[in-house]
Protein backbone atom coordinates (compact mmCIF):
# COMPACT_ATOMS: atom_id res chain seq x y z
CA UNK A 1 0.00 0.00 0.00
CA UNK A 2 1.58 3.60 -1.04
CA UNK A 3 1.78 5.67 2.45
CA UNK A 4 1.21 9.35 1.92
CA UNK A 5 3.42 11.20 4.02
CA UNK A 6 1.99 15.00 3.52
CA UNK A 7 -1.50 14.06 4.63
CA UNK A 8 -1.65 17.78 6.63
CA UNK A 9 -0.05 19.28 3.22
CA UNK A 10 -2.95 17.67 0.65
CA UNK A 11 -6.10 18.69 3.85
CA UNK A 12 -4.77 22.47 3.82
CA UNK A 13 -4.60 22.95 0.44
CA UNK A 14 -8.18 21.34 -0.02
CA UNK A 15 -9.53 23.31 2.48
CA UNK A 16 -7.59 26.90 1.00
CA UNK A 17 -9.00 25.91 -2.17
CA UNK A 18 -12.72 25.71 -1.13
CA UNK A 19 -12.08 28.76 1.14
CA UNK A 20 -11.19 30.91 -1.71
CA UNK A 21 -13.62 29.25 -3.78
CA UNK A 22 -16.61 30.75 -1.20
CA UNK A 23 -14.54 34.25 -1.17
CA UNK A 24 -14.67 33.95 -5.05
CA UNK A 25 -18.54 33.43 -4.80
CA UNK A 26 -19.03 36.82 -2.59
CA UNK A 27 -17.55 38.33 -4.83
CA UNK A 28 -19.21 37.17 -7.93
CA UNK A 29 -22.83 38.08 -5.87
CA UNK A 30 -24.75 40.67 -8.22
CA UNK A 31 -28.29 41.89 -8.54
CA UNK A 32 -29.86 39.00 -9.55
CA UNK A 33 -29.05 37.22 -6.04
CA UNK A 34 -30.87 40.57 -4.37
CA UNK A 35 -33.76 39.89 -6.33
CA UNK A 36 -33.91 36.71 -5.72
CA UNK A 37 -34.09 37.29 -2.37
CA UNK A 38 -36.87 39.97 -2.52
CA UNK A 39 -38.81 37.19 -4.77
CA UNK A 40 -38.56 34.78 -2.14
CA UNK A 41 -39.57 37.31 0.41
CA UNK A 42 -43.22 38.03 -1.28
CA UNK A 43 -43.58 34.58 -2.77
CA UNK A 44 -47.06 33.23 -1.51
CA UNK A 45 -45.98 29.79 -1.68
CA UNK A 46 -42.89 27.21 -1.01
CA UNK A 47 -39.38 27.34 -1.81
CA UNK A 48 -38.88 24.07 -3.65
CA UNK A 49 -35.07 23.27 -4.11
CA UNK A 50 -34.30 20.27 -6.56
CA UNK A 51 -31.28 18.74 -7.79
CA UNK A 52 -29.81 15.18 -8.90
CA UNK A 53 -26.54 13.29 -7.47
CA UNK A 54 -24.66 15.64 -4.92
CA UNK A 55 -26.79 18.44 -5.91
CA UNK A 56 -29.53 16.53 -4.47
CA UNK A 57 -27.59 16.38 -0.83
CA UNK A 58 -26.94 19.51 -0.89
CA UNK A 59 -30.71 20.72 -1.69
CA UNK A 60 -32.04 18.56 1.48
CA UNK A 61 -29.49 20.92 3.66
CA UNK A 62 -30.49 23.78 2.01
CA UNK A 63 -34.07 23.48 2.66
CA UNK A 64 -33.98 21.94 5.73
CA UNK A 65 -31.67 25.30 6.65
CA UNK A 66 -34.50 27.39 5.48
CA UNK A 67 -37.49 25.29 7.53
CA UNK A 68 -35.76 25.89 11.03
CA UNK A 69 -35.26 29.62 10.06
CA UNK A 70 -38.95 30.54 8.65
CA UNK A 71 -38.73 29.77 5.03
CA UNK A 72 -41.41 26.58 4.03
CA UNK A 73 -38.65 24.94 1.72
CA UNK A 74 -39.56 21.77 0.09
CA UNK A 75 -37.16 19.05 -1.89
CA UNK A 76 -37.91 17.40 -5.18
CA UNK A 77 -35.38 15.39 -6.42
CA UNK A 78 -35.11 16.42 -10.38
CA UNK A 79 -34.92 12.73 -11.36
CA UNK A 80 -38.13 11.98 -9.36
CA UNK A 81 -39.74 15.13 -10.78
CA UNK A 82 -40.54 13.86 -14.30
CA UNK A 83 -42.14 10.57 -12.31
CA UNK A 84 -45.08 12.24 -11.05
CA UNK A 85 -43.16 14.80 -8.32
CA UNK A 86 -43.53 17.30 -10.24
CA UNK A 87 -47.18 17.37 -8.87
CA UNK A 88 -46.26 19.60 -5.93
CA UNK A 89 -45.03 22.09 -8.06
CA UNK A 90 -47.60 25.20 -7.49
CA UNK A 91 -48.06 28.26 -9.65
CA UNK A 92 -47.12 30.58 -6.19
CA UNK A 93 -44.10 28.33 -5.53
CA UNK A 94 -40.20 29.27 -6.63
CA UNK A 95 -37.79 26.33 -7.60
CA UNK A 96 -34.25 26.74 -7.29
CA UNK A 97 -32.54 24.41 -9.26
CA UNK A 98 -28.93 23.59 -8.24
CA UNK A 99 -26.27 21.99 -10.85
CA UNK A 100 -22.58 22.73 -11.62
CA UNK A 101 -23.30 22.58 -15.46
CA UNK A 102 -26.54 23.50 -16.03
CA UNK A 103 -26.90 21.70 -19.13
CA UNK A 104 -27.44 17.73 -18.02
CA UNK A 105 -29.91 15.62 -19.96
CA UNK A 106 -32.23 15.68 -17.05
CA UNK A 107 -31.73 19.59 -16.42
CA UNK A 108 -32.91 19.84 -20.46
CA UNK A 109 -35.77 17.60 -19.95
CA UNK A 110 -36.80 19.12 -16.39
CA UNK A 111 -36.60 23.11 -16.92
CA UNK A 112 -39.31 23.19 -19.55
CA UNK A 113 -41.43 21.31 -17.30
CA UNK A 114 -40.68 23.05 -14.29
CA UNK A 115 -41.20 26.41 -16.29
CA UNK A 116 -44.90 24.84 -17.23
CA UNK A 117 -46.18 25.04 -13.75
CA UNK A 118 -45.94 28.93 -13.42
CA UNK A 119 -43.72 29.37 -10.41
CA UNK A 120 -40.64 31.02 -11.13
CA UNK A 121 -37.40 29.27 -11.49
CA UNK A 122 -34.07 29.72 -10.05
CA UNK A 123 -30.83 28.16 -10.88
CA UNK A 124 -27.89 27.91 -8.95
CA UNK A 125 -25.36 26.74 -11.52
CA UNK A 126 -21.82 27.31 -12.20
CA UNK A 127 -22.63 27.45 -15.92
CA UNK A 128 -24.08 31.15 -16.10
CA UNK A 129 -24.46 30.32 -19.93
CA UNK A 130 -25.60 26.96 -19.74
CA UNK A 131 -29.29 25.85 -20.88
CA UNK A 132 -30.45 25.93 -17.16
CA UNK A 133 -29.25 29.87 -16.51
CA UNK A 134 -30.75 30.86 -19.98
CA UNK A 135 -34.02 29.43 -18.82
CA UNK A 136 -34.18 30.76 -15.28
CA UNK A 137 -36.09 33.75 -14.00
CA UNK A 138 -33.09 34.33 -11.58
CA UNK A 139 -29.45 33.30 -11.55
CA UNK A 140 -27.02 32.74 -8.95
CA UNK A 141 -23.33 32.57 -9.88
CA UNK A 142 -22.29 29.52 -8.40
CA UNK A 143 -19.17 29.09 -10.67
CA UNK A 144 -15.74 27.28 -9.54
CA UNK A 145 -12.50 27.63 -11.19
CA UNK A 146 -11.82 23.85 -10.42
CA UNK A 147 -12.75 21.14 -8.33
CA UNK A 148 -10.33 20.57 -4.64
CA UNK A 149 -10.69 16.63 -6.15
CA UNK A 150 -6.92 16.64 -7.72
CA UNK A 151 -9.04 14.58 -10.90
CA UNK A 152 -11.05 17.87 -11.08
CA UNK A 153 -13.42 15.24 -11.26
CA UNK A 154 -15.85 14.66 -7.80
CA UNK A 155 -17.82 17.27 -6.84
CA UNK A 156 -16.06 18.95 -3.84
CA UNK A 157 -15.48 22.69 -4.23
CA UNK A 158 -18.48 23.21 -6.18
CA UNK A 159 -21.29 21.46 -3.65
CA UNK A 160 -19.22 23.51 -0.94
CA UNK A 161 -20.01 26.84 -3.03
CA UNK A 162 -23.32 25.65 -3.67
CA UNK A 163 -23.95 24.66 0.44
CA UNK A 164 -22.44 28.34 1.32
CA UNK A 165 -24.70 29.89 -1.18
CA UNK A 166 -27.69 28.37 0.43
CA UNK A 167 -26.57 29.61 3.29
CA UNK A 168 -26.66 32.89 2.40
CA UNK A 169 -29.90 32.24 1.02
CA UNK A 170 -31.12 31.25 4.42
CA UNK A 171 -30.08 33.84 6.37
CA UNK A 172 -30.53 37.09 4.11
CA UNK A 173 -34.12 35.64 4.47
CA UNK A 174 -34.21 35.41 7.88
CA UNK A 175 -32.53 38.79 8.55
CA UNK A 176 -34.99 40.25 6.46
CA UNK A 177 -37.72 38.64 8.50
CA UNK A 178 -36.46 39.62 11.74
CA UNK A 179 -36.31 35.91 12.51
CA UNK A 180 -35.74 36.38 16.66
CA UNK A 181 -34.48 33.36 18.86
CA UNK A 182 -37.37 33.04 19.75
CA UNK A 183 -38.74 32.45 16.14
CA UNK A 184 -35.70 29.96 16.55
CA UNK A 185 -36.87 28.43 19.50
CA UNK A 186 -40.54 27.54 17.71
CA UNK A 187 -39.20 25.07 15.00
CA UNK A 188 -36.12 23.57 17.42
CA UNK A 189 -38.61 22.62 20.63
CA UNK A 190 -36.22 19.33 21.11
CA UNK A 191 -33.28 18.52 22.32
CA UNK A 192 -30.46 20.82 24.34
CA UNK A 193 -30.95 23.18 21.45
CA UNK A 194 -34.47 24.46 22.07
CA UNK A 195 -34.67 23.91 25.82
CA UNK A 196 -31.80 26.67 25.86
CA UNK A 197 -34.08 28.87 23.60
CA UNK A 198 -36.88 28.59 25.92
CA UNK A 199 -36.31 26.89 29.09
CA UNK A 200 -37.33 28.99 31.82
CA UNK A 201 -36.32 29.07 35.64
CA UNK A 202 -39.88 28.94 36.00
CA UNK A 203 -39.96 25.61 34.58
CA UNK A 204 -37.55 23.96 36.96
CA UNK A 205 -37.42 25.10 40.54
CA UNK A 206 -40.95 24.19 41.79
CA UNK A 207 -40.61 20.80 42.53
CA UNK A 208 -37.34 21.78 44.86
CA UNK A 209 -36.96 21.77 48.55
CA UNK A 210 -36.84 25.53 49.81
CA UNK A 211 -34.54 25.43 52.94
CA UNK A 212 -34.72 28.45 54.57
CA UNK A 213 -34.19 29.77 58.21
CA UNK A 214 -34.88 33.26 59.94
CA UNK A 215 -32.07 36.12 60.48
CA UNK A 216 -32.20 34.85 64.61
CA UNK A 217 -32.08 31.59 63.80
CA UNK A 218 -29.44 29.53 65.70
CA UNK A 219 -26.66 27.21 64.01
CA UNK A 220 -28.16 24.00 65.23
CA UNK A 221 -31.40 24.91 63.02
CA UNK A 222 -29.03 25.99 60.02
CA UNK A 223 -27.72 22.96 60.12
CA UNK A 224 -30.97 20.93 60.57
CA UNK A 225 -32.36 22.86 57.78
CA UNK A 226 -29.84 22.40 55.52
CA UNK A 227 -29.39 18.48 56.42
CA UNK A 228 -32.45 17.68 55.94
CA UNK A 229 -33.04 19.18 51.98
CA UNK A 230 -29.85 17.90 51.51
CA UNK A 231 -28.81 21.33 49.30
CA UNK A 232 -25.91 22.25 50.78
CA UNK A 233 -27.09 25.52 51.24
CA UNK A 234 -30.33 27.34 53.10
CA UNK A 235 -31.39 31.02 52.44
CA UNK A 236 -32.02 32.88 54.94
CA UNK A 237 -35.47 35.60 55.10
CA UNK A 238 -36.95 38.07 57.33
CA UNK A 239 -40.13 38.14 58.96
CA UNK A 240 -41.54 39.38 55.11
CA UNK A 241 -40.19 36.31 53.31
CA UNK A 242 -37.81 38.25 51.51
CA UNK A 243 -34.52 37.01 51.09
CA UNK A 244 -31.85 38.73 52.89
CA UNK A 245 -29.06 36.25 52.51
CA UNK A 246 -27.76 32.73 52.40
CA UNK A 247 -25.52 30.54 53.87
CA UNK A 248 -23.63 27.63 52.17
CA UNK A 249 -22.20 24.51 54.10
CA UNK A 250 -18.74 26.46 53.49
CA UNK A 251 -20.23 29.22 55.65
CA UNK A 252 -20.68 26.65 58.30
CA UNK A 253 -17.03 25.21 58.03
CA UNK A 254 -15.52 28.73 58.27
CA UNK A 255 -17.48 29.12 61.39
CA UNK A 256 -16.55 26.45 63.09
CA UNK A 257 -12.63 26.73 62.12
CA UNK A 258 -13.14 30.27 63.76
CA UNK A 259 -14.97 29.49 66.61
CA UNK A 260 -14.93 27.06 69.58
CA UNK A 261 -18.36 28.27 71.03
CA UNK A 262 -21.18 29.00 68.42
CA UNK A 263 -23.70 29.21 70.94
CA UNK A 264 -24.60 33.01 70.80
CA UNK A 265 -23.94 33.03 66.74
CA UNK A 266 -27.11 33.16 64.70
CA UNK A 267 -27.67 33.40 60.93
CA UNK A 268 -27.27 36.99 60.04
CA UNK A 269 -23.88 36.97 61.91
CA UNK A 270 -22.56 34.48 59.01
CA UNK A 271 -24.71 34.51 55.86
CA UNK A 272 -23.72 35.96 52.01
CA UNK A 273 -25.83 38.78 52.68
CA UNK A 274 -25.55 39.65 48.81
CA UNK A 275 -26.82 35.88 47.21
CA UNK A 276 -26.93 35.53 43.99
CA UNK A 277 -30.14 34.86 42.37
CA UNK A 278 -32.41 34.77 39.21
CA UNK A 279 -36.21 35.83 38.46
CA UNK A 280 -39.06 33.03 37.52
CA UNK A 281 -38.51 34.27 33.82
CA UNK A 282 -34.54 34.23 33.27
CA UNK A 283 -34.07 31.58 31.29
CA UNK A 284 -32.23 28.83 32.34
CA UNK A 285 -29.46 28.80 30.31
CA UNK A 286 -28.63 31.83 31.41
CA UNK A 287 -28.56 30.72 35.28
CA UNK A 288 -26.56 27.98 33.76
CA UNK A 289 -24.30 30.50 33.01
CA UNK A 290 -24.30 32.18 36.13
CA UNK A 291 -23.31 29.17 38.10
CA UNK A 292 -20.28 28.53 35.57
CA UNK A 293 -18.90 31.89 36.09
CA UNK A 294 -19.34 32.13 39.73
CA UNK A 295 -18.52 28.18 40.33
CA UNK A 296 -21.42 27.46 42.33
CA UNK A 297 -24.13 24.74 42.05
CA UNK A 298 -27.25 26.60 43.01
CA UNK A 299 -29.01 29.81 43.17
CA UNK A 300 -31.68 31.10 44.95
CA UNK A 301 -35.12 31.94 43.28
CA UNK A 302 -36.60 35.46 44.09
CA UNK A 303 -40.09 37.41 43.17
CA UNK A 304 -39.67 41.05 41.79
CA UNK A 305 -40.26 42.28 45.25
CA UNK A 306 -37.21 40.14 45.82
CA UNK A 307 -39.63 37.53 48.36
CA UNK A 308 -38.02 33.54 48.13
CA UNK A 309 -39.72 31.02 45.66
CA UNK A 310 -37.09 28.37 45.87
CA UNK A 311 -33.72 27.32 44.49
CA UNK A 312 -32.43 26.30 40.95
CA UNK A 313 -29.56 23.59 41.35
CA UNK A 314 -27.06 22.88 39.06
CA UNK A 315 -28.67 19.23 38.72
CA UNK A 316 -31.73 20.41 37.58
CA UNK A 317 -29.86 21.85 34.09
CA UNK A 318 -27.74 18.65 34.14
CA UNK A 319 -31.60 16.71 33.71
CA UNK A 320 -32.41 18.62 31.06
CA UNK A 321 -29.59 18.14 28.97
CA UNK A 322 -28.35 21.60 29.21
CA UNK A 323 -24.68 21.06 30.50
Amino acid sequence: MKIVKNIKTIAKNILNLEAQAILDSAIALDDSFENCVQEMLHCKGRIVITGIGKSAIIANKIVATMNSTGTPALFMHAADAIHGDLGMILPDDMVVCISKSGNTPEIKVLVPLLKRTGAKLVAMVGNIESFLAQQSDYVINATVAAEACPLNLAPTTSTTVALALGDALAMCLLECRNFSANDFAKYHPGGALGKKLYLKVEDLFPANAVPKVLENASIKEIILEMTSNRLGATAVINESSSLVGIITDGDLRRMLNKHENFTHIFAKDIMNPSPTVVKTDDYAVHALRIMQEKNITQLVVVNQDYQLLGFVHLHDLLKEGLV
